[in-house]
């Protein structure tokens, strides 16, 4: 059975790629500076004869591994960058930097690419399809490396795209999924409120900032609760609230911020004008001022039926229907990937990686965050199937 042959072939090269995502993980990049870790992806598909273009989208790789006869092309896609924040694990391959660390799987994500260009690069009569390996800078900052890539053609004669993320909240060995809006709208704001500074002993003299910063606070809590549809998925979170250099001053103004995720349009229309109507009621209630900046950020990571059936199908063959979770519940975190979807045939799937057994439970972004790395084998191989498995219809 081809299952069989792919996870004999997983499991051939499973520890260099364990070792691959190590070296990555000590050795951290953020956003566009990624060339130590792209010259790694870059090298690993010259070693198999795959043509390589390097600086796409600045510092991102892409590889075209040719399939004989294929009249398609998938695309597959893995992010190369770091986040800044200070890993507090005590794993033996924690990052070597510190306020930089490989806390959202990137690593990992780039490790199993790797790993399955190997594989396809043997599996020449297998293949279904061209194969176009991705591997993207930037992931975590908007606009980023998506947007760039795509400026630089990476989607030009592509069918299809597929892009896996490790997801702790499920164990190893399982997949998820699910058509439709599958990650968030991600945007941010910007607020300046701006009265009278004062004496904190003279509030009345004052327009006081503070106050009015924390009236905005409050109100913005009722957008969610009563002005969206309950059957609809928003978060309105404000997340910075910085004003004030002495305990004795009432300052002149402060400044928040915050994020705002959605799945539909029209939900994200609607909070953005609902913003700015509880900004500038309460500005007017207390006599400040304001101004107001609202930045749209990676789209919704929608993902078409076509492809899931694709994932699905190659899913199932490879661990059974009883590992898949389908239809997963759309997530509100964003991705860049969403930008890749809104252009051409997508999916994007979770791919378990926790382990409550070795304490591997935190989600992407948290300090402790780690996975159990034999869920790579299972990332390789569904990356494997989804360029293997005969498809009946065209994708477009």
């Amino acid at each position: 059975m081809m299952k069989n042959v792919i996870f004999e072939q997983c499991h051939r090269h499973f520890d260099d790629i364990v070792a691959i995502r190590r070296d990555i993980h000590q050795h951290p990049e953020l956003g566009f500076d990624v060339e130590r870790t792209a010259g790694i992806a870059a090298d690993a598909l010259r070693a198999l004869n795959i043509p390589v273009r390097t600086g796409v989208g600045r510092t991102g790789v892409v590889g075209d591994l040719e399939a004989p006869g294929a009249t398609r092309r998938i695309a597959l896609r893995a992010d190369m960058d770091a986040l800044p924040i200070q890993e507090l694990t005590e794993s033996p391959y924690r990052s070597k930097f510190d306020g930089k660390a490989h806390l959202c799987g990137h690593d990992a994500h780039t490790a199993m690419l790797i790993g399955a260009a190997r594989i396809l690069s043997h599996f020449k009569n297998q293949r279904q399809a061209h194969v176009r390996f991705i591997f993207q800078p930037s992931e975590e900052v908007f606009p980023g490396g998506a947007t760039a890539m795509m400026a630089d053609g990476v989607l030009e004669e592509v069918d299809e795209i597929y892009g896996l993320h490790v997801f702790p909240l499920f164990p190893v060995g399982h997949y998820a999924t699910c058509t439709g809006p599958m990650l968030a709208q991600s945007d941010t704001f910007e607020v300046t409120l701006t009265g009278k500074g004062g004496h904190a002993a003279f509030p009345h003299l004052t327009v006081d900032a503070v106050v009015i910063g924390a009236q905005f606070v409050t109100a913005v809590q009722s957008i969610v609760a009563r002005n969206v549809n309950p059957l609809d998925s928003a978060v309105v979170s404000v997340t910075q609230f910085h004003g004030g250099d002495a305990k004795n001053v009432i300052p002149a103004a402060v400044e928040l911020g915050g994020t705002v995720r959605t799945l539909e349009k029209t939900v994200q229309t609607h909070i953005k004008a609902a913003l700015e109507r509880r900004l500038a009621g309460v500005a007017a209630a207390y006599d400040a001022t304001y101004t107001f900046a609202y930045q749209e950020g990676c789209p919704v990571t929608y993902n078409h039926e076509s492809c899931v059936t694709a994932a699905l199908s190659a899913a199932r063959r490879l661990v059974g229907e009883e590992n898949i979770v389908f239809p997963m519940a759309p997530v509100l975190g964003g991705e860049d990937f969403g930008c890749y979807s809104q252009e051409i045939p997508a999916c994007f799937i979770m791919l378990g990686a926790g382990n409550e057994q070795k304490g591997i439970v935190n989600m992407c972004h948290h300090p402790q965050f780690d996975i159990d790395e034999t869920c790579m084998v299972y990332g390789m191989a569904l990356l494997v199937s989804l360029v293997t498995a005969p498809r009946t219809e065209r994708i477009g």
